[in-house]
Order: structure tokens, then sequence, then C-alpha cells
């Protein structure tokens, strides 16, 4: 799949945005604790605005597909460091199968972005 590389940098910022955003959600006590709550807004602003971006050179599916699987890899792994959420052995399966569905989009699709 031959990508824009800029496309590569806005989708990593997206994931970087939803994965403060996601985080936030649980610090910020349902939207009662002012910073959280903020990284909230900004950070899904931030992941919305820059994962458009990327869609100008990538694919719908394989810009979604990304974003959600490097966000749930991260969003595991900060909230097994942060809230002491660890992840038991189904769940590292499961993020395993969405991580190899990814792979192969990435290996064997021939979608472009229109």
């Amino acid at each position: 799949m031959n990508i824009n590389p800029i496309a590569w940098l806005w989708l990593t910022l997206a994931i970087i945005g939803e994965i403060v955003a996601t985080t936030s959600l649980k610090a910020s006590k349902e939207l009662t604790v002012l910073m959280p709550s903020l990284f909230i807004v900004v950070g899904y602003g931030v992941a919305f605005y820059f994962m458009i971006l990327a869609m100008r050179h990538m694919p719908v599916a394989v810009t979604y597909a990304f974003w959600s699987a490097l966000g749930i890899v991260f969003i595991t792994i900060v909230s097994a460091i942060r809230f002491g959420e660890k992840p038991d052995l189904p769940a590292m399966i499961g993020i395993a199968l969405i991580v190899a569905g990814v792979v192969m989009i990435t290996m064997f699709s021939k979608m472009k972005a229109s």
C-alpha cells in the first residue's frame, strides 16, 4: 500500500490525541474534574482533525483500522500503568487478533483513497 508519508504523521497525531482523550475520560470522573475534561475536548478535537487530514491520502477503512487498533493497544498499556487495569489472557488474544487484522489490511489490501 503506497501512502504519502505525511498521512502517517497525521494519523500518528490523531492516535496520540485519541489516547490522551480516552485516558482522560476516566480521570475526569464524569466530567467533574476540569483538567481531564479539557484534555477530552482538546484530545478528541486533535484526533478528529488529524484523522481527517490523514484521510486525504488514506482509505477510510485503513485510517480507521490503524486508529482503532493502535488506540486499543496504547490505551491498554496506559490503563494498566495509570489505573492498574491489567489485561488478562483473553484480552491480550483479542488485541493480538485486532493487530493481526490491521497487518493483513496493510500487507494485502489494494484499497486506494479517492
